[in-house]
């Protein structure tokens, strides 16, 4: 199942954080998605103080995207644009993608996550984490792919895509019954009678794992010319609105657990500006040789479960790949171009 004991947890989170790299962005294009709250928000406000030419807040909500805009422009001095994302929405996502379709995108942070106990779908017909949670997050990478290619020949840089996943996906793993399943991986975990209320518990692990699976798949498959670097990021247990959805009970045991062990979100952007920054703010050929396809913790580079690096996950994550190219090119067919140009089989 892992290798993270909650001993190693509690310790992690107490672990003191170092404050950020301080790195000039000047003239390059800042990204995050669900930029309008937590450690979203406190991400944008770390690179508005490192003056991008462009910082966009991706936001579902358009007035919270202006009143977070309003407050990074007053805390920082320096204006965010709101861009008006839905990832329940495959369309929106699209749509997204297309308002920036010719602008170079240095670094985007894929932030935007929903955590639920219970089994709903969207209205493209998938369960919702699933979708949020990876299947838009990776229509949204795929798409933008193409904007950070440009924005590394521009700058003759190395664009960051950041991913934001978690520990919780050391406790979860994916048997070999639902990889080898006849209707696929994503198809299964969406099925309405396989999401049990036992499986739905876990479901928030589960697609933390597919976060680190596709990041890792797309790390492998780009080709080693294109100048973009992949991450996933582990944030930490912050005090955040995450558990919105959540039971009384487990509200009340989150304000608990927040109290005792919980980090601000400000502490938990820290580690999403590390992955996007990282691993000491420069430039040169050691960002994607330390940074491709990492899993980040703690401001490190980390090994991730077991079953991620078992032979089984390693199977698990080029079935996922290809279910996935599969899926998301029949919302969009641009993704196969997209797949066909920057990567390889």
């Amino acid at each position: 199942m892992g290798k993270l004991p909650f001993t190693t947890l509690f310790s992690d989170q107490w672990t003191r954080l170092q404050p950020v790299l301080a790195v000039d962005l000047t003239g390059k294009t800042v990204v995050v998605v669900g930029a309008n709250t937590g450690i979203g928000f406190e991400a944008a406000k770390h690179f508005a103080r490192m003056g991008p030419a462009r910082l966009i807040l991706a936001c579902r909500n358009e007035q919270k995207g202006r009143d977070a805009a309003e407050l990074i422009a007053k805390e920082t001095s320096h204006a965010a644009e709101v861009q008006l994302v839905d990832l329940g929405d495959f369309a929106s996502v699209v749509a997204f993608a297309k308002r920036l379709e010719n602008d170079p995108v240095d670094i985007l942070v894929a932030n935007a996550g929903v955590s639920l106990k219970e089994y709903r779908t969207t209205k493209d017909g998938w369960e919702e984490m699933v979708h949020v949670n990876h299947l838009s997050t990776s229509l949204l990478a795929l798409l933008l792919l193409p904007n950070l290619v440009k924005a590394a020949e521009q700058h003759s840089s190395t664009s960051r895509l950041v991913i934001v996943g978690s520990e919780t996906h050391f406790w979860t793993k994916f048997d070999t019954d639902l990889v080898n399943s006849d209707v696929g991986l994503l198809k299964k975990l969406s099925d309405k009678e396989y999401c049990t209320p036992q499986v739905m518990s876990h479901r928030y692990f589960d697609s933390k794992l597919l976060n680190i699976l596709f990041t890792r798949a797309l790390s492998r498959h780009l080709s080693s010319s294109t100048p973009v670097a992949t991450s996933v990021v582990n944030p930490g247990f912050c005090v955040s609105d995450l558990g919105r959805n959540s039971s009384f009970a487990e509200r009340i045991l989150g304000t608990v657990m927040g109290f005792i062990m919980g980090r601000t979100p400000e502490q938990g952007s820290r580690q999403l500006v590390w992955a996007a920054l990282g691993p000491d703010g420069k430039e040169g050929p050691h960002v994607k040789q330390n940074m491709n396809g990492a899993y980040v913790s703690i401001a490190e580079v980390r090994e991730p479960s077991d079953f991620a690096i078992s032979k089984e996950g390693w199977e698990a994550q080029e079935k996922l790949w290809n279910e996935t190219i599969d899926i998301l090119s029949e919302v969009e067919p641009s993704v196969r171009t997209v797949v066909s140009k920057y990567a390889s089989n």
